[in-house]
């Protein structure tokens, strides 16, 4: 067996374009995919995972051509699948499958299951109907289906049952791999645990490899042997999934494991909550994308280390929301029955977790400034004061993958101070 990746992605970059007007003229582009890398071995199931919305899907689509790349190049068994012609992009489809999140949503209600699991086999060009059936026949039973299965219709079934039939449809050809774009994600958990057991006794008798795509942890840690985290269309850490598990180096990744439930009531989160929206991808953050909601940002060189973290963050969540427009001073003055500027003062301080004083001297300076330009309505003012002193390493740098142990790799500054 060929030691070289079955599935190799490179550089990977989907953008759409944002129009506006009776023309359709381009005022933006959304960059839903921005500079993806991954490699998938022969036999590996992949897990691809992060929030929805942060370009999972638009991999999924992107890889197996349905939707073209802006750029970037995909190879498939050593061969771009970029340059592929119509022929040969017919013969890579019989090969590579994929499977969605909601089956019911694919199926023709007019078809019985059989005709929809033999209908890739007839666009194939398989003519001969009792092959196509003994073929249905073998792999409804192969996904837990009776064989007389084929002639009843999909929504005589439950939903876990239709995504076995969905499984059965993506296999009749039998592929060598298989995209799963949140496969269980609409299944009870008793469910989900028979599906993938199910894909997992598949992958085997099939040699599969799957690229798994999923915004649950706790499904990729069961099911996957590696894993890539995606934040907002980039790729910010990857490698075996105990390592990643066991060791996260990506405040984003950290944040994400956070979400899988405790069975002991008494643990408590062992990192800082996300904190803001996700960003706006037709206008992504320069430097890291994550910057503006991670916990662990990394501060100014020319900051004393007195500042802290802890403080830190809450000056730069105020001059985030000074930026971002979301607070003024009347909408402060507003909840308060004695809107004089010391209680203003005092009520931003409180509401961002502001330090009373700074052991920086020019920061500190700069922090009052601030208030003091606040205070005065001047919004704009009091943000220009928080850059002179507070912008992060991390709205400045784009950080590349470092590896963090063999196999392993995160793109994060990484501030080393506690």
């Amino acid at each position: 067996m060929s030691d070289a990746p079955l599935l190799s992605v490179r550089d990977l970059k989907k953008e759409y374009p944002v129009t506006e007007g009776l023309l359709g003229r381009e005022v933006e582009r959304v960059h839903a995919v921005d500079g993806v890398d991954f490699d998938l071995a022969r036999g590996e199931t992949l897990g691809l995972v992060g929030e929805s919305g942060c370009g999972k899907s638009t991999v999924a689509s992107t890889t197996l051509r349905l939707e073209e790349p802006t750029g970037g190049t995909i190879r498939f068994d050593g061969d771009d699948v970029g340059a592929y012609d119509r022929g040969s992009l017919q013969r890579f489809r019989r090969r590579a499958q994929l499977v969605f999140q909601h089956a019911t949503a694919t199926f023709n209600p007019r078809m019985t299951v059989g005709e929809t699991v033999a209908e890739p086999l007839q666009i194939h060009g398989m003519a001969d109907a009792d092959r196509r059936r003994a073929i249905v026949e073998d792999v409804l039973e192969r996904v837990g289906l009776a064989a007389d299965d084929a002639d009843r219709y999909p929504h005589e079934f439950s939903g876990g049952q239709q995504q076995r039939i969905a499984l059965a449809r993506s296999l009749v050809l039998d592929p060598d791999l298989l995209v799963a774009d949140e496969p269980v994600s609409g299944l009870d958990v008793s469910v989900q645990a028979s599906v993938l057991q199910l894909m997992a006794d598949l992958q085997e008798a099939f040699d599969l490899s799957i690229l798994f795509i999923s915004h649950d942890m706790s499904v990729v840690r069961e099911f996957c042997d590696r894993v890539a985290v995606m934040y907002l269309g980039e790729i910010v850490e990857r490698g075996p999934v105990e390592d990643v598990f066991e060791n996260p180096a990506h405040p984003y990744t950290r944040a994400l494991l956070e979400t899988i439930p405790e069975i002991d009531p008494t643990a408590t989160a062992s990192s800082a909550p996300l904190t803001g929206d996700v960003p706006d991808p037709a206008d992504p953050p320069s430097g890291c994308r994550f910057h503006t909601r991670c916990p662990v940002v990394v501060r100014p060189d020319d900051l004393t280390v007195d500042v802290g973290r802890e403080r830190w963050r809450a000056i730069y969540n105020f001059r985030l929301a000074l930026e971002r427009d979301s607070i003024d001073r009347d909408a402060v003055a507003e909840r308060m029955t004695s809107p004089t500027d010391a209680a203003v003062r005092a009520d931003v301080r409180e509401s961002f977790g502001l330090p009373a004083e700074l052991d920086d001297d020019r920061a500190d300076a700069m922090l009052d400034d601030a208030l003091d330009a606040f205070v005065a309505g001047e919004e704009d003012a009091a943000a220009a004061h928080l850059r002179e002193s507070f912008v992060s390493p991390c709205e400045r740098e784009r950080p590349s993958p470092a590896a963090v142990e063999r196999d392993h790799d995160a793109a994060c500054l990484r501030d080393p101070e506690p």
